[in-house]
């Protein structure tokens, strides 16, 4: 049986790395801001891109050069879910959405999650993924 993670909270430092003026501290993120801002993070790093921890990191960035069809869709649905489930234990996974976006070459991405150890409702992220060069 897994245990279940009770918690207080969550914090995270604020990716902006701005001074709070009146503590000289970091800003943090908290909570399911600070869940949302990681999963993102982790769904747009790519494997290998992480000093240290070289798996860390989804492949969908990859994916993004394949053709725009159903396949690509499920492959992209595929590789979050397994990122968020292998990296993100604050977060339950309900769904993905990836909805490919013909018209602007892009994937509509929904993610629907619970945060595990603190009393608020499911989150949802959404985002869109495009390919950079």
């Amino acid at each position: 049986m897994p245990v279940q993670r009770i918690s207080q909270g969550f914090k995270d430092i604020s990716a902006s790395f701005k001074v709070n003026p009146i503590t000289d501290d970091l800003i943090v993120t908290t909570n399911a801001s600070a869940i949302a801002r990681s999963i993102r993070n982790l769904v747009m790093t790519v494997p290998g891109e992480r000093p240290f921890n070289p798996d860390l990191g989804s492949g969908v960035s990859r994916l993004l050069f394949d053709p725009m069809d159903s396949m690509t869709s499920l492959n992209i649905k595929s590789e979050i879910e397994h990122t968020i489930n292998t990296f993100e234990p604050r977060a339950e996974l309900l769904d993905v959405l990836v909805t490919p976006n013909y018209d602007e070459n892009e994937y509509d991405i929904v993610i629907k999650y619970k945060v595990i150890g603190i009393e608020v409702e499911a989150q949802q992220l959404s985002f869109a993924l495009e390919l950079t060069r």
